[in-house]
């Protein structure tokens, strides 16, 4: 068997926005109708967003746990959207099995050109040691896991919000298991939102089965739909 790591493409999506892709796999890690647009439609707009408007991460922050880190896009884009909300805080925990090789990095690295500090922060967030806590600003507290998210020891009845961002069933079936979405449940906190961009039958019948309570949203461009789910409170 070979140690080599998978081939990376770096590729520009309809929204003008890089993301990346694997050949072995023929998967995108992002819409390439939008890889930017696709995460602030998903990830911010119906996970985020409505939480920070709740009040959610005030007082302590609001724990998001992502499934999928990949290339740090939803967490730079979920530090860009707390920053806008006076008085919030996020401490993000991003897992993550296949780190970035750095000539995909120093690629994807020019969208963040806008914003100086962003784009260190970018850098930053890639070049950190994995698991350990980054303070990558006083309002965001990155930790990066190196592990499959199959087998972490995942504290119970912590998260307030899961981005739920693996590649697509059909590539990595292992993730989508009711023993996985069994396993989230048991980890987010009462009341808790799940998203992904994701909108298939057996995606969703296997979060109802881990007790999950799902919706569908309309979905991103490109896509018709996409899943939000929630932990009930009681």
């Amino acid at each position: 068997m070979s140690n080599e790591e998978p081939k990376i493409e770096v590729r520009t999506t309809a929204d003008g926005s890089p993301t990346l892709y694997v050949p072995a796999l023929n998967e995108h890690y992002h819409s390439t109708h939008g890889a930017r647009q696709e995460s602030q439609h998903v990830f911010i707009g119906a996970g985020l967003r409505p939480l920070l408007a709740a009040g959610l991460g005030q007082g302590e922050p609001l724990k998001v746990l992502e499934v999928g880190l990949g290339t740090g896009l939803n967490a730079l884009l979920t530090l860009e959207a707390t920053k806008t909300v006076e008085g919030a805080a996020v401490a993000y925990d991003g897992y993550e099995t296949q780190p970035l090789p750095a000539e995909a990095v120093a690629a994807l690295a020019p969208q963040w050109a806008y914003d100086r500090t962003l784009s260190r922060t970018f850098a930053q967030l890639h070049q950190e040691p994995w698991g350990r806590a980054l303070v990558l600003a006083k309002e965001f507290l990155l930790r990066k896991v190196r592990q499959p998210i199959q087998i972490a020891d995942l504290p119970a009845g912590y998260y307030g919000l899961i981005y739920f961002d693996a590649f697509a069933p059909e590539k990595q079936p292992e993730l989508w298991t009711e023993d996985v979405f069994a396993k989230l449940y048991a980890a987010a906190a009462p009341g808790a939102v799940l998203v992904s961009y994701c909108a298939q039958g057996q995606f969703r019948r296997n979060l109802r089965a881990a007790g999950w309570l799902t919706e569908k949203l309309p979905g991103p461009p490109g896509k018709r739909e996409m899943t939000r789910a929630r932990k009930p409170t009681e």
